[in-house]
């Protein structure tokens, strides 16, 4: 078994999907966690991650994603979730008014930290390429879901896809898959 340190249920539940398809055992820890501000989401993660090994003592790890604007020169990026809980989806969209040019990309940082005797701490990345749409379409996932389009999925947005097909193509995804492939051989 394998722990989640995380508050947010969606991103669990997103999670727990995908690493029970290669037969992970996962379950939610929600524990107070250094969560320090930095330009880089993998610096972010991996204190996370040592922090919440040392206090719980368990194989655990953390999941920490970001949305990279090109037009906004990457931001929100590492302050996606300050972002959306401040200004929101209306924000951006709003930062970015009529601009044409809406590429985008989703990239998150799966850090894996197992205290039982030498800490060891790994990261798993994944990165998907979008648009952010002109309006909010959908009504499933969770954050800036139903602002970001696949051009590869017909234009659809996270948002307006199930759990299921997100999971085939999502950052959070890529990142676990990866994560799931070094822990069924190594742990």
């Amino acid at each position: 078994m394998v722990f989640f340190v995380t508050g947010n249920v969606h991103k669990f539940h997103e999670a727990r999907n995908v690493l029970s398809r290669f037969g992970i055992a996962t379950a939610m820890v929600n524990l107070e966690t250094i969560e320090i501000q930095a330009d880089a989401i993998k610096t972010v993660a991996q204190v996370s991650a040592l922090d919440a090994a040392k206090k719980s003592g368990l194989p655990i790890f953390v999941e920490d994603a970001g949305l990279f604007i090109n037009a906004l020169n990457g931001f929100p990026g590492p302050y996606s979730n300050y972002v959306y809980r401040t200004i929101g989806i209306g924000g951006i969209l709003k930062l970015l008014g009529k601009t044409k040019q809406r590429d985008a990309y989703f990239h998150s940082v799966v850090a894996f930290c197992d205290p039982r005797g030498k800490i060891k701490l790994l990261c798993f990345e994944g990165r998907v390429n979008g648009k952010i749409t002109f309006e909010e379409r959908g009504n499933q996932g969770f954050g800036f879901d139903p602002i970001f389009e696949l051009p590869t999925r017909k234009g659809a947005t996270f948002a307006e896809m199930s759990t299921q097909e997100k999971n085939q193509l999502s950052h959070r995804a890529q990142a676990l898959k990866k994560f799931a492939r070094w822990y069924t051989q190594n742990v």
